[in-house]
């Protein structure tokens, strides 16, 4: 079975690629690095190896694509390519409009022409916005999104739903993220941000590790125990592993299936900038400054369909995140090549 990773090289990607190496798997990645570095290539190597294939492509690039799928005969593919950072996407939308709902598209064109049609999509629990229910389940309403990023998935989303109903040959499973954090425990791969990070962890971490003076905690008068925000915090190796069993699973599912994944229970930010100062010993200095607009108060998923149907479930608990995103971050306190 040969997989193409797109986007394998970024954060959750390079993750998926190691587990997809170390079960077997002969994987190619596609990335333009556009917001990622070609040194995970040598840390992957190095946690299993093997260095994987790897094209340097923008998936926007038909004729690139055309040769990939021409040249090398995929099983099926992974799909993480795209933009991410929330903010970035309110101020630059048509640029996360073109790059992900565009490349997506010539992706689909690629796979169908060449007859690959195993997808396994990662997607958001933003296209939930913000949902009534809680735990969130698959089957709560989707679509009030409140911003372009988020726009993006739930758009491919009913591209998706879409083509699968025009060519049942499809076989597609959409994956609904809630926020990953962690790092490989050897240290050699996790979350660069470019930039100031737009997620919690990693800023905590850069100020644990000192390049940044401060955490500024969003509110802390919010209907929770604590008044900060609550959020279902995923360890990225999980992650890695969901992808994995949705891959073994829906080439004996056909259809278009849809999970969430999590872990079902959510920690508030002062109780993670606790956990990572207790798991780390390293202090964490934060002040509390005024909410940002459109932040919700709590959110968290029901992870129960991917258990049921997937056999997965989430086995790394916040210690565990927050000691493997510090050994990442204190032996690369500059990133990758920063």
């Amino acid at each position: 079975m040969r997989t193409l990773v797109t986007g394998g090289t970024g954060y959750i990607g390079s993750h998926t690629a190691v587990r997809l190496i170390e079960t077997g798997h002969d994987i190619t990645i596609v990335d333009n690095l556009d917001n990622s570095s070609p040194v995970v290539l040598d840390r992957i190597e190095t946690i299993t190896g093997v260095r994987p294939d790897f094209v340097q492509a923008d998936l926007r690039d038909a004729e690139a694509m055309e040769r990939l799928f021409a040249e090398t005969g995929f099983d099926n593919v992974i799909h993480f390519a795209g933009l991410k950072a929330v903010g970035e996407s309110v101020e630059r939308p048509l640029d996360y409009y073109d790059n992900n709902i565009h490349g997506t598209v010539t992706l689909l064109r690629a796979m169908e022409r060449h007859g690959v049609r195993t997808l396994v999509f990662s997607s958001s629990a933003t296209v939930y916005g913000e949902s009534d229910r809680l735990p969130v389940p698959e089957t709560a309403p989707t679509g009030g999104v409140t911003n372009p990023y988020g726009r993006t998935k739930h758009a491919i989303e009913e591209i998706l739903m879409d083509v699968q109903r025009s060519d049942p040959r499809w076989n597609i499973v959409i994956l609904r993220y809630f926020n990953p954090v962690g790092a490989h425990e050897s240290g050699l791969i996790g979350e660069d941000p470019e930039g100031l990070p737009n997620n919690l962890m990693p800023y905590i971490a850069q100020v644990a590790v000192g390049r940044r003076e401060r955490l500024t905690i969003h509110g802390d008068d919010y209907d929770t125990p604590d008044g900060t925000g609550v959020r279902d915090y995923i360890h990225v190796v999980d992650l890695a592993e969901g992808h994995l069993a949705a891959l073994d699973h829906v080439a004996d599912a056909p259809g278009l299936r849809i999970y969430n994944l999590g872990t079902g229970h959510g920690t508030s930010v002062k109780e993670l900038v606790a956990a990572f100062e207790r798991a780390t010993g390293q202090p964490v200095p934060h002040v509390v400054g005024p909410r940002r607009p459109g932040d919700i108060a709590a959110v968290w998923c029901d992870p129960a369909l991917a258990e049921a149907e997937l056999g997965w479930k989430a086995e790394r608990g916040i210690d565990a995140m927050c000691i493997d995103t510090w050994r990442w971050q204190e032996g690369n306190p500059l990133g990758y090549e920063r």
